[in-house]
């Protein structure tokens, strides 16, 4: 028997809530949030190429990794602390490795992919590769 559960989004937002918190007080010198392992993107399509936004602040262009395979893109990059020697008394940033793994539908032309970073924000332009077109299978 299956049973049927009425959905309340106010509720669901409410538990979301609590699932993901971060206390506001963080004692101690040496206690910090945990680093997310994901960033934010935006990823965007039309006929030619796909675009990604991605939020990374922080970094040096030359921290951020990106490798393309085929339909997959992975991206990542290094936070790194930049305490100089000094007491900490209170650190609500992050500094780990962060990363996030994209599959699109169609390949990606790699020799054509171009990426800039401005901002803290990385743009990718990521053509697709033109491929034979779809074959239409007889079923007998």
């Amino acid at each position: 028997m299956v049973n049927i559960t009425r959905y309340n989004p106010v509720e669901e937002a409410f538990q979301q809530m609590f699932r993901t918190s971060v206390p506001v007080w963080l004692p101690g010198p040496e206690t910090r949030a945990p680093a997310p392992t994901q960033f934010r993107i935006d990823v965007a399509e039309n006929d030619k190429a796909y675009k990604v936004f991605g939020e990374i602040p922080g970094v040096k262009k030359e921290e951020i990794s990106i490798l393309i395979s085929g339909c997959e893109v992975v991206i990542s990059a290094e936070v790194k602390n930049g305490k100089n020697g000094e007491t900490v008394l209170r650190s609500e940033r992050y500094f780990g490795k962060i990363q996030r793994d994209l599959t699109f539908s169609q390949e990606i032309d790699e020799a054509k992919a171009q990426a800039t970073y401005t901002d803290g924000v990385l743009e990718l332009t990521l053509p697709k590769k033109n491929g034979a077109a779809a074959k239409k299978l007889a079923v007998n």
